[in-house]
């Protein structure tokens, strides 16, 4: 899976550190998130795209639609 987190961090100037404790996870996560080595829950992915006034399908890029 995809994201654009990197690109929605910088557009409100947030740290990956200051993404994690937004979400309440470990800097890593994001990571790995944004390299795409991670899948986040729903809850999770709720939560980021809350914390980057996104939607979720905007932030994460779910595959080929068919």
């Amino acid at each position: 899976m995809k994201t654009r987190i990197k690109e929605f961090r910088a557009r409100y100037n947030l740290t990956q550190e200051d993404l994690a404790k937004k979400v309440g996870v470990r800097r890593e996560t994001i990571v790995f998130l944004e390299k795409g080595r991670y899948n986040p829950s729903l809850r999770l992915a709720h939560k980021i795209a809350k914390v980057l006034k996104s939607r979720i399908e905007d932030v994460f890029i779910f595959g080929k639609k068919e």
